[in-house]
């Protein structure tokens, strides 16, 4: 059977999407792992499918490139709703979206001179910093700064959720960490029951992060709207960027601009199409 599918991305995090409005995908984790091989297939860092929403314009559901089903993607939300905007032609200024960690809003930023969208803002809503709601194994009710040993070396790390784990670790230059055998040690460790996401971070300027990201069941991936989050909060957390002010976070694929009030994230960036094909499933 063939499928249609739209590749899309933000800041270079990139997905393949499939229009479930109507028709439902069968063995979306299978998909996944087969479609998301940059070799042999599609390639991308894992698929999302587009649903009816019972409370929301519609639901999101994504799953990584190994087949595992995340609750949150930052940038996939984005061209959720570029998706339903540009191709779907309901033409609104904020959309609704269903996930696995709530209803997130988003609101249109920007348009091209025809109307497409060319970015967006998401109320990513508030960070949760209870290690037993990450899950992060460590005493205490925050994780901030907190000394995690990692192979022969011992790390400072803050960790929270944004919808899914995340572990950020600040450090003089990320491309210099060699994050392909970093990243899995990351993932993998005991601290972290549920596997985590991690952020490799320096401050570069007043509000202004550099950041890799090794995301669990993907890899080192260009972007990661959460994980973009996760960055900006920590940095406010251990004083190096200003609460309730515009925080850039530059990662490989691009930028996000990223901002925390103190009890909610606002995340801003773009979404693009690569290009739309045909899958044989």
């Amino acid at each position: 059977m063939k499928r249609s599918f739209w590749k899309m991305h933000g800041a270079g995090n990139d997905y393949i999407y499939f229009d479930c409005l109507e028709t439902p995908l069968e063995d979306p984790s299978s998909v996944s792992v087969k479609l998301s091989d940059r070799h042999r297939s599609v390639g991308g860092d894992g698929i999302v499918l587009i649903l009816p929403g019972d409370r929301a314009d519609a639901r999101m559901r994504m799953f990584n490139a190994d087949g595992s089903e995340g609750k949150m993607c930052g940038n996939a939300i984005r061209c959720v709703g570029k998706f339903l905007r540009d191709v779907k032609g309901i033409r609104k200024d904020s959309y609704t979206i269903e996930t696995g960690a709530g209803i997130k809003t988003l609101v249109l930023t920007e348009t091209d001179a025809s109307g497409e969208a060319l970015s967006f803002r998401v109320d990513m809503g508030a960070p949760e910093f209870a290690p037993e709601k990450i899950p992060a194994l460590f005493a205490g009710e925050r994780v901030v700064a907190h000394p995690l040993t990692v192979g022969e070396e011992t790390y400072r790390v803050t960790c929270l959720s944004m919808g899914n784990p995340h572990c950020v670790v600040f450090c003089e230059d990320p491309d210099r960490i060699p994050l392909e055998t970093l990243g899995p040690r990351f993932e993998n460790h005991p601290a972290f029951p549920g596997r985590v996401n991690t952020e490799f971070v320096s401050v570069t300027g007043k509000n202004e992060l550099k950041m890799r990201v090794w995301e669990r069941g993907s890899g080192e991936t260009l972007a990661c709207g959460t994980g973009a989050c996760a960055a900006a909060v920590a940095a406010v957390l251990n004083g190096c960027c200003g609460e309730n002010e515009d925080i850039l976070v530059r990662l490989r694929g691009g930028d996000l601009t990223v901002r925390y009030t103190g009890t909610a994230v606002f995340m801003t960036g773009p979404a693009a199409f690569a290009f739309t094909g045909e899958a044989e499933l």
